[in-house]
C-alpha cells in the first residue's frame, strides 16, 4: 500500500525561488504545460512583479517537507485565474489536486478560470476534480488550450 503524502501550501519565501526556477526548466514539464521556461533574469523579473501584485495569491506546494511546486491565483484581463506547477518527479501523486483544493479554500472569488493545453489531460483532470468545467477552447501559438471555469 502506497504511503499518503502530506501536502501543504504556504506563502512563497525567497529561498523557494531557486527550486521553482529549476522546476520550470524541466523540458518534459514545460512541454506538457506549453509554457516555455524563462532564463534566470526573466524568471526573477516575473516573480518580483508577481510577488509585488497585491491581487496575486502565490503559494509554494510542500509534499512531506520538500518543495513540490507552486499554486497561484492572479488576475489577467479582469478574470481571476488559477495555475499550478508540480515537479515532474511528483506527477501522479495527487499533489496538484490537493494543492489546488487548498488554494480554492483560500480564494473565495468566483468565477475562477484556468487554461490547460489540450495535450495535458492530467492537468485538465485535476481541474475537473476541483469542480472546473470546460467552457471554451482557444489557440495559443498553435497549441489548443481548453478554458475551464469554476462558478
Amino acid at each position: 500500500m502506497a504511503t499518503q503524502l502530506r501536502i501543504d501550501v504556504r506563502e512563497v519565501v525567497p529561498s523557494d525561488l531557486p527550486v521553482h526556477f529549476e522546476q520550470q526548466r524541466d523540458e518534459a514539464s514545460w512541454r506538457m504545460a506549453a509554457v516555455r521556461p524563462r532564463d534566470r533574469a526573466a524568471f526573477d523579473a516575473h516573480w518580483a512583479k508577481t510577488l509585488a501584485d497585491p491581487t496575486a495569491v502565490l503559494r509554494t506546494i510542500v509534499a512531506d517537507d520538500a518543495i513540490a511546486g507552486h499554486v497561484c491565483s492572479f488576475v489577467i484581463d479582469g478574470e481571476r485565474q488559477v495555475g499550478y506547477w508540480v515537479a515532474r518527479e511528483q506527477w501522479g501523486n495527487g499533489i496538484a489536486t490537493a494543492a489546488l483544493e487548498q488554494l480554492l479554500e483560500e480564494v473565495a472569488e468566483r468565477p475562477l478560470y484556468a487554461r490547460v493545453a489540450a495535450h495535458n489531460p492530467g492537468s485538465r483532470r485535476v481541474l475537473e476534480k476541483c469542480g472546473f468545467t470546460l467552457v471554451g477552447e482557444e489557440a495559443d501559438d498553435d497549441v489548443r488550450v481548453g478554458v475551464l471555469r469554476l462558478d
